[in-house]
């Protein structure tokens, strides 16, 4: 669930997105569950072990200081909430709430600072992921300072309520997604780590990733991004409740980025940070393309970061993302087993809550490990069978053994469904094999050929409404979703849609899946969607200049730009970066470092002027202006250019046309 805030604040001028801070204030229009609906939930509770406590137990130990309330951003509008919560407090799972899901939405609600064996504490359940905070010698160590600077310090001052306050003299970024480094400047001083007082810590590729992952498809992964998190959404039995591995994300609060001061770059390194020994073990292409698991061998600890939680992961994060390597991650989880598998007595997580004991430490990495080679495997399996992904993905309905019967490797967060589908892009791609599909016709041609053949709209409602009541709500979305691209103005299929997916949604194991289909069950009802946020400063001024001449070859407008070859040379001064830059037939691209030997214009500016422009402070014609920006030669060319740009509007339709 990270966001594309990166996109949105390197591409000139993107949006004109309100604040993240700007809350969809979305009426409860959700509605009961259907009889079919309430009796699918209530067969879950037959076929899981909710006998089982131990994980309410495992959630709450260790517990120091509980947290409830509000954390505010500066302009004194809260971006958490714990209270928002307060209905998981009830016993029994509502008739609109997966039982399993409900459970996991339980555990994931205690909040608070916990002691997770000696010198090693928690912040948990205020942030979509975990603080952890380790004493040393003369300081303290934070792995992972949250999405937010509000949250992060609200975090620290708990733990400074209950502990010695002792200075932060570390940082560690466990991989490279927002919600583990973006609350940094709410525990640390930027002065401080160039002071050399602080030092940060990071897996080699970090800032590349941090960065760039987001950037090129930056605007259509933010507003998938929202459909995943769920953040329009009202919390409640009836709407979010859960992201899988945490609450969610703080709407409202200020993403920060500061650069690390010593990368890990070989496999494995021992540091010794304030008295505390620290092995690194990297582990690049699994969660994220940019990660690492930490042992602390003096307190028998192990860190997976995001490599073994509470809940099957994605291989393909539906907000979009490159597929990871399920094999690569199988690997390395079973390199983490055999070389501390006989060593840890607790093991941690930057999500959800620790496992104490050898065995069950061994237990869990071996099962997760076993998990994601499965999916890998049984999806290699069957597509050399000839089996399509949609084929595959209803095949492999369950994991093999005692697997499925693990709370751990259940699909809160990634699902069976998905992950095998991903497996199969990874190695064949989109392309399922069959002709048929090769060119098939966009949503709104097939949706109005489909409502032709069966009838005409009406006969479709009848057809709808006749699955509904026989619970057959996949194929009445189906049926659904063609009408409503065939005639997006037909208020009744509109109407129609919208309970089935919030049935769907109801049903629905996974916290993502739900929060996507009760985000569509909104939109198809007619309430406006969320904007998406301001640029952050902090990424803005990390992005390289080269970054920003990716996100401009993308924006480009090739229709306009056909008939408008042009080359310039466009340079840097202050960071003394020259890019030599090719307008031919249509598309954009540039070479880094040298200059054309006789361009049609020039382009001279700072990277202080562009970060200007980038957040949204300065426009171009105003920076040519008033002198910021110098042009030589035939500065119509490079006007003429910034006409042909687009300009991305972050709430695109998805549930219709």
């Amino acid at each position: 669930m990270r966001h594309s805030l990166v996109a949105l604040a390197i591409a000139v001028g993107l949006t004109n997105s309100a604040s993240w801070a700007a809350e969809v204030a979305a009426q409860s229009l959700a509605k009961a569950a259907s009889p079919t609906t309430a009796a699918t939930n209530q067969a879950v509770l037959k076929t899981l072990p909710f006998q089982d406590q131990a994980d309410y137990e495992a959630a709450r130990r260790g517990l120091v200081a509980a947290f409830a309330g509000e954390i505010k951003n500066a302009d004194g509008k809260p971006v958490w909430n714990t209270h928002q919560y307060d209905f998981l407090a009830q016993g029994d799972s509502p008739d609109t709430v997966n039982p399993s899901l409900w459970r996991m939405a339980q555990l994931n609600a205690n909040a608070g600072l916990f002691q997770v064996t000696d010198k090693i504490y928690q912040i948990r359940g205020i942030d979509l992921a975990n603080m952890t905070i380790i004493e040393g010698d003369n300081g303290v160590i934070i792995i992972d300072p949250l999405y937010a600077t509000e949250t992060a310090r609200a975090g620290l001052e708990l733990y400074y309520q209950n502990r010695p306050r002792k200075p932060v003299v570390a940082v560690i970024y466990s991989h490279s997604h927002a919600d583990h480094f973006g609350g940094v400047r709410g525990v640390v001083d930027e002065a401080d780590v160039k002071a050399g007082n602080v030092r940060i810590y990071a897996p080699n590729g970090f800032m590349e990733h941090a960065i760039q992952e987001n950037v090129l498809a930056g605007t259509a992964m933010f507003r998938r991004g929202m459909f995943q998190s769920g953040g329009s959404v009202a919390k409640g039995p009836r709407g979010q409740l859960d992201a899988g591995i945490g609450k969610g994300v703080p709407i409202g609060g200020t993403m920060s980025l500061i650069a690390p001061t010593h990368l890990i770059v070989q496999p494995l390194e021992s540091h010794d940070i304030a008295g505390v020994q620290f092995e690194f073990q990297l582990t690049p292409g699994t969660e994220a393309p940019a990660e690492m698991n930490l042992y602390l061998p003096q307190m028998k600890a192990l860190c997976m970061s995001e490599n073994a939680v509470m809940s099957m992961h994605n291989v393909l994060t539906p907000r979009g993302a490159e597929v990871r390597d399920a094999k690569t991650w199988s690997r390395f989880i079973d390199d983490s087993l055999v070389r501390y598998g006989d060593q840890a007595q607790v093991m941690f997580a930057q999500h959800n809550w620790p496992t104490w004991g050898g065995e069950g430490i061994r237990t869990l990495l071996a099962d997760q490990r076993d998990m994601y080679a499965f999916i890998n495997n049984r999806t290699l399996h069957l597509l050399n069978q000839g089996m399509t992904p949609l084929e595959i993905a209803a095949a492999v309905k369950k994991l093999p053994g005692q697997l499925d019967q693990k709370w751990y490797a259940r699909g809160y967060y990634g699902t069976l469904s998905f992950n095998t589908r991903a497996v199969y892009q990874r190695y064949l791609g989109f392309y399922d094999g069959n002709p048929s599909n090769l060119d098939p016709l966009p949503p709104v041609e097939a949706g109005q050929r489909y409502v032709q053949a069966l009838g005409g709209a009406d006969k479709v409602l009848a057809l709808m409404r006749t699955a509904m009541q026989q619970g057959d709500y996949r194929w009445a979305a189906q049926l659904g979703n063609h009408l409503v691209f065939a005639e997006p103005d037909n208020k009744a299929a509109r109407e129609a849609q919208a309970d089935v997916l919030e049935q769907l949604g109801y049903r629905s194991e996974s916290a993502i899946w739900r929060n996507m289909y009760l985000t569509a069950t909104q939109e198809l009802r007619q309430v406006a969607a969320q904007q998406g946020p301001r640029a952050t400063a902090d990424l803005v001024r990390a992005a390289t200049p080269a970054m920003f001449m990716d996100i401009l070859s993308v924006r480009l407008d090739s229709d306009k730009a056909q008939g408008h070859d042009m080359t310039l040379n466009w340079d840097f001064d202050d960071l003394d970066q020259h890019f030599a830059v090719t307008l031919r037939n249509g598309v954009l691209t540039y070479r880094e470092g040298i200059r054309h030997t006789q361009a049609d214009a020039t382009v001279k500016m700072s990277k202080a002027i562009l970060d200007k422009i980038s957040l949204r402070q300065l426009d171009f014609p105003t920076a040519i202006k008033q002198g910021d920006i110098t042009l030589e030669g035939d500065s119509a060319r490079f006007k003429a250019m910034l006409g042909m740009l687009a300009s991305f509007q972050p709430t695109f339709n998805v549930v219709t046309p």
